[in-house]
């Protein structure tokens, strides 16, 4: 028996992946006996931040980490393909269909059991292991002093805040434009190499919490020169809610609020969320002085969150601030922009490339509490520790994924990086093997590194099944 504390998006791939190698599992998901401050329903693999996975081509680091994971027969990819919604070659989704579907997947598993209760303290009987701790960015205050003690290192933590959603009947269309950058779209093409782009637009799109890469169908609202100013203005002189219980705000460079980005420089956010880059106003021929883009957030096209504006502003000056931006003045929201605590354990301390504990071979951990970030990147590594944790059920030797692989490359990014400046990492090609031959065009050895990885995870998905 497997157990698996939380039912994120980590927690649910090691439990379909653990499952699918004939071991019964347990998940322990504390909602709806005690709720956090982002979820909002009761559902498993609930997605709070963002609705995005981000690029969906496998010449993107992320877009190659989500193939592997298909062929790996991964849930969350599953019930993400099927619950997609238009993003460009980016993947989003109905956020309520795909929880609600891998909610289902899961309960009604014949191997798979979901327990409702919250979990305090770590367990130290034999009958819980093999033990994965997939409890997420918001493990409680007692879970996380155990896991302390248990593991021996003390916590990092970072600041994680999501982006407000409005309701697309109250944005003004006239004021806004639909269109992706570069015109570039997924038009339900292959999982295959995009069509080329030169240097600035193949520029990386491995990017955190849903801010743009480029590469989607979205509303834009324009600014002129004097809209930003007014805005920037707006935006850096108003409040921000207070941060409670906390000594010291620690934001992850890849999900830093959209004030903290603004107070960097009066430009900074005109090369960031708000950068106009590869769009032209149909009206005007033109491209932007700066743009800020909505993304559609359900099938249903009745939301739409604003992409990369993650934001810790006190909600009334939220409305002020955002209701400058053009198209937006009358905006309602569904859901205003909130700050929270992630909380993660020093991977290179703490994991070996199995995401098992250097400490204890039994024990687990996997999704952002093991030291990555990002939707995909944390079900790929619930995924990996699902299948590692049913092999020593069976009693045979978990496995590694070679570096060559998004998914191994990430495994060994998070068990070898410095453990003295470590911070959450999403998959880059830059932490993947390099190629033995050099290939110039930073294209073309993307290509090559992502047609490298699926031929040797084919051979290693032959091994494992005769193994």
């Amino acid at each position: 028996m497997i157990h698996i504390i939380g039912g994120g998006l980590a927690g649910a791939e090691a439990a379909w992946q653990a499952a699918s190698q004939g071991e019964r599992v347990v998940i322990h998901e504390m909602r709806p006996l005690r709720a956090t401050a982002v979820h909002k329903t009761n559902l498993l693999a609930e997605l709070v931040c963002s609705n995005s996975f981000r690029g969906d081509k496998i010449d993107n680091a992320v877009g190659l980490l989500k193939e592997e994971m298909r062929r790996l027969g991964s849930l969350v990819m599953r019930m993400a393909d099927a619950h997609r919604v238009p993003a460009g070659a980016a993947l989003a989704v109905d956020r309520e269909r795909f929880s609600h579907a891998v909610t289902v997947a899961l309960e009604t598993h014949s191997l798979i059991t979901v327990t409702r209760e919250e979990v305090a303290c770590a367990p130290v009987h034999p009958s819980w292991f093999p033990l994965i701790i997939a409890t997420g960015p918001l493990t409680s205050d007692s879970l996380s002093a155990d896991i302390a003690t248990l593991v021996g290192a003390d916590h990092l933590y970072f600041y994680d805040a999501i982006s407000p959603i409005v309701l697309a009947d109250s944005i003004d269309m006239g004021k806004v434009f639909r269109a992706s950058r570069w015109d570039r779209s997924f038009r339900g093409a292959a999982h295959g190499p995009a069509v080329p782009m030169d240097a600035t637009q193949a520029a990386d799109s491995a990017v955190a919490c849903g801010i743009d890469d480029g590469l989607g169908d979205y509303l834009n609202c324009p600014l002129t020169s004097p809209e930003y100013d007014l805005f920037y203005d707006a935006l850096t002189s108003a409040e921000s809610a207070t941060v409670h219980d906390f000594d010291k705000e620690t934001f992850f460079e890849g999900c830093l609020p959209v004030e903290v980005m603004a107070h960097r420089g009066r430009d900074t956010l005109r090369f960031g969320p708000m950068k106009p880059v590869g769009l032209t106003d149909p009206r005007s021929g033109r491209t932007p002085y700066a743009v800020v883009q909505l993304r559609q957030d359900n099938i249903a096209g009745d939301h739409f969150s604003l992409v990369g504006f993650q934001t810790q502003l006190k909600f009334g000056e939220q409305a002020r601030v955002l209701s400058m931006i053009p198209g937006l003045e009358r905006a309602e929201f569904v859901r205003y922009g909130m700050v929270h605590r992630n909380t993660y354990i020093n991977g290179p301390s703490v994991l070996r490339e199995t995401w098992q504990t250097k400490m204890r071979d039994d024990l687990f951990f996997a999704g952002q509490i093991s030291g990555v970030e990002g939707y995909v990147e944390s079900a790929a590594s619930g995924l990996v520790a699902g299948r590692n944790a049913a092999s020593l059920a069976r009693g045979k030797t978990p496995r590694v994924l070679p570096r060559t692989t998004a998914i191994g490359a990430l495994a060994y990014y998070v068990s070898h990086a410095d453990p003295d400046n470590y911070q959450p990492t999403n998959i880059t090609f830059g932490i993947m093997a390099p190629l033995d031959t050099a290939v110039r065009r930073k294209q073309d050895r993307r290509v090559a590194i992502a047609e490298r990885s699926l031929r040797e995870l084919a051979d290693w998905i032959r091994d494992d099944a005769t193994g």
